[in-house]
């Protein structure tokens, strides 16, 4: 590191101070201007901690393979360095939070500029990065990604963020699987949004990290403070500054030199040294004296970051001040705190930016050619934009099953076995993880063929023991199923990385996680946060809804349908039949694949071209099947993956349709045969995916209202041969509201049938009966909606 180093990126500092105030002071001046008094708020103090910090990791630190979670507010900061480096444009910087603009945190999907991993989500961008390690260390294994440089995945995190519970969760995970090649970098603060962080919590952030293998780097004091505790009554000040509250430390650094000089006078100024000390100092050199932490001094954080030379997981806690360069510095309400119109004025006129110069990224500067020729000698944008792309692995075609009697779970772990066993490259790509239910969700087969991913081999104890089990578990650097713990949050913060392989490292993986269906819920704001960053994985939910009945309430899923209809970048699929379940796999991992552009499939008006991930719920009630053979054509799958076909076409007098989703199709199909006796043309709808449907159905709504007068949705061309008079049942083992919009689509007369409140322990039968989803409930349905004779019922109910 040499003086002049230090020097340019004093420069660079600065500049990226002022232009992270000024996008958010313009921001808010153009709202005002159109939505009246509106402040934007919320970075102009919170970016200004961070200046220092990224200044030294971008400029100085880090390689082209590294990738960083940027504290979320802290995009203004890297908005404008990714401004100054020419890859974003101030017409998206001038639109900061306004539609089109730059967005308030960085994103993957939505920013133009170099974004690695999407932040907002509080704390989740923060775990992420170890699991995009993980993977790493996962190609790393792989023949096909052997050379791939390893970088280090970076998090700048808010002190704050630290409260929340993935943070810990992901820790613990990462002692399991040896986490290496991650820094996280802690901008300490010590002020939340609503108030001071406790005193002391550096320690326990610090044994804490220490407990589960990682190297804690404090980075308390910059070098001006440093070098004057080698003065003369400098141990003195050094003790007071370690001992002084974060709050007052705060409200003086806000006061300002003249405060700092008082109360420093007050607790230790009678002593000569001391004295001598504070004297030599202006009031605005002792202000920067004490302003001066070491998350706010360049040269201390260079100096910190070159010391790192192995791939121990490092935690780095950089005291540094909210608002710092600012006058917002230090006061507790500058979270959401913006500059004056005066404060900014003479911010502007003490940062030397001539006015009408605001946007320029090198105004004022007396050698600008040289700073931006070191700017281009940075490392890290070396290789410009470093967002790739990966070929498409191709199916080998759907495995069909020949059981007559088996579950959608089961089916899916025999359609994966039989994957396995072939040397195709989509078997290679797979990787499969479980939070502790791999054996229970039907992945052990897969998992005796492809072992478990370990960098380092371990046999199966068992095994070697020669102690009879069904499970071959070994662990290899050739496995391709992770194991993680009970954590549900961390399950899809592993999807969401894998998911990302192909973009983030150039490979390809065909990333699959099975959980319980209930608990989808406990992992939502991580699937939701994949999702936003276009992740790529498949989910199963495994057992579901009340059908897994001797489990009781706990275990059984209402809402979970109406989960998977309103993701986002996920579509959702409960198919009732093993040959529907096998061409939604094979169509799923071409889905996941497809990166195409956003115009609509004029036959379904759904946006497949885009692609995304895919959420598969499945029981573990066998159903008897209906023979793949007599199923096996175009019009058939073309159906399945549209989200529904006729299992029984209603004739042209059709009294009652019955669209069932899911494992309660023998209940329909049963009703159907009870109801044809006493009424006319009874249809059966198998529906395969209510999320296809409905949004289909949506958007060609939306297409008509402009003006493309033939759009039609695959549920409108499944109901306009239903008689506008007929009665429309639904039922399904989940939420009623999953399939009751249906009626809407041509004004049909609507029974939804369904379950809205916890489950209990019982059989199948006693269960359905109580929720009123059995063949009896649709018979009955029948009898009371659609006009005619009264229905026969069953036996036991005559």
């Amino acid at each position: 590191m040499t003086q002049d180093t230090t020097q340019y990126l004093k420069l660079i500092e600065q500049r990226l101070l002022w232009l992270s105030a000024w996008i958010v002071h313009n921001a808010n001046h153009l709202r005002a201007k159109s939505d009246g008094d509106v402040k934007v708020g919320g970075h102009q103090a919170s970016c200004a901690s961070m200046v220092s910090i990224m200044t030294a990791l971008y400029f100085h630190e880090l390689k082209p393979e590294d990738r960083v979670a940027v504290k979320p507010h802290a995009s203004p900061v890297f908005h404008a360095m990714q401004y100054m480096m020419g890859n974003q444009t101030r017409e998206k910087l001038e639109s900061f939070r306004a539609l089109g603009g730059a967005q308030s945190y960085p994103s993957r999907t939505k920013d133009v500029d170099d974004v690695d991993f999407s932040t907002g989500s509080v704390g989740l961008g923060v775990a992420i990065t170890a699991f995009a390690s993980l993977m790493q260390d996962y190609l790393e294994a792989k023949k096909w990604a052997a050379d791939k440089p390893l970088g280090r995945m970076i998090a700048l995190v808010g002190d704050a963020e630290l409260d929340e519970g993935n943070v810990y969760e992901c820790l613990q995970e990462g002692w399991k699987h040896g986490l290496r090649n991650t820094w996280w970098i802690i901008d300490y603060n010590r002020q939340s949004l609503d108030g001071v962080v406790r005193e002391g919590l550096w320690e326990k952030i610090d044994a804490i990290f220490k407990a589960f293998g990682w190297r804690t780097v404090v980075l308390r004091h910059g070098v001006l403070q440093r070098a004057a505790f080698g003065e003369p009554g400098g141990e003195a000040l050094r003790q007071w500054i370690q001992s002084c509250p974060n709050a007052d430390y705060s409200a003086l650094t806000y006061q300002g030199g003249k405060a700092w000089r008082k109360r420093l006078m007050d607790d230790i100024g009678d002593q000569g040294d001391v004295t001598e000390l504070l004297e030599k100092r202006s009031d605005d050199e002792l202000a920067a004296l004490m302003n001066n932490l070491g998350g706010q001094c360049v040269e201390t954080l260079m100096n910190a970051f070159d010391s790192i030379q192995d791939d121990q997981p490092t935690v780095f806690l950089a005291y540094t001040i909210k608002g710092w360069g600012t006058p917002l510095a230090g006061h507790k309400d500058n979270h959401a705190g913006l500059m004056n119109p005066a404060q900014m004025a003479d911010f502007q006129k003490r940062m030397g930016v001539p006015q009408g110069q605001e946007w320029e990224p090198f105004a004022a500067l007396d050698d600008a050619g040289s700073l931006r020729a070191f700017m281009e000698k940075a490392e890290f944008f070396s290789k410009g934009a470093r967002r790739y792309e990966a070929p498409i692995v191709k199916s080998p075609g759907p495995v069909f099953l020949d059981d007559r009697e088996l579950s959608t779970q089961a089916g899916f772990g025999k359609i994966l076995d039989a994957l396995a066993k072939t040397d195709s490259e989509l078997a290679d790509r797979m990787l499969t993880t479980s939070p502790d239910v791999t054996a229970s969700t039907n992945l052990g087969p897969w998992v005796n063929r492809r072992s478990l991913f370990a960098r380092d081999a371990r046999e199966d104890k068992f095994r070697e023991e020669r102690i009879p089990s069904t499970q071959k578990w070994q662990f290899s650097p050739e496995g391709q199923h992770i194991e993680l713990g009970i954590a549900e949050m961390n399950l899809f913060l592993l999807l969401g990385a894998a998911g990302l392989s192909h973009s983030l490292f150039g490979e390809r993986i065909i990333p699959i996680g099975t959980v319980y269906d209930p608990f989808v819920a406990r992992g939502l704001d991580a699937m939701n946060y994949a999702c936003y960053q276009d992740a790529r994985f498949i989910i199963v939910g495994t057992p579901s809804g009340v059908t897994l009945a001797p489990e009781g309430g706990a275990h059984q899923s209402i809402g979970a349908q109406l989960i998977g209809m309103s993701q986002d970048g996920l579509v959702s699929f409960e198919p009732a039949f093993l040959d529907e379940l096998s061409i939604i796999m094979d169509w799923s991992f071409d889905y996941l694949q497809r990166s195409g552009e956003g115009d609509p499939d004029e036959r379904t008006w759904l946006r497949d071209e885009t692609g995304g991930s895919v959420y598969l719920r499945l029981t573990t009630r066998p159903l008897e099947q209906p023979g793949v053979k007599a199923r096996d054509d175009e019009e058939f799958r073309r159906g399945v993956v549209d989200g529904g076909y006729w299992l029984r076409e209603p004739g042209p007098n059709c009294e009652v349709v019955i669209a069932y989703q899911g494992c309660v199709a023998p209940e329909a199909i049963e009703a159907a045969g009870r109801i044809g006796n006493d009424r006319r043309d009874i249809g059966v709808l198998a529906i395969t995916s209510a999320d296809r449907l409905n949004s289909g159905w949506t958007a060609a709504r939306r297409a008509r209202a402009r003006g493309v007068e033939d759009a039609t949705s695959q549920i409108e061309r499944l109901m306009a041969g239903v008689p506008r008079d007929a009665t429309l049942i639904t039922v399904t083992d989940g939420h009623p509201a999953t399939l009751a919009w249906i009626g809407s689509v041509r004004g049909h007369r609507t029974m939804p049938l369904g379950v809205e409140h916890f489950g209990q322990t019982g059989t199948i039968s006693d269960l359905y009966r109580h929720f009123m989803i059995d063949a009896d409930a649709i018979t009955a349905a029948a009898n009371h909606l659609s006009v005619g004779r009264p229905i026969r019922l069953s036996a036991r109910n005559i």
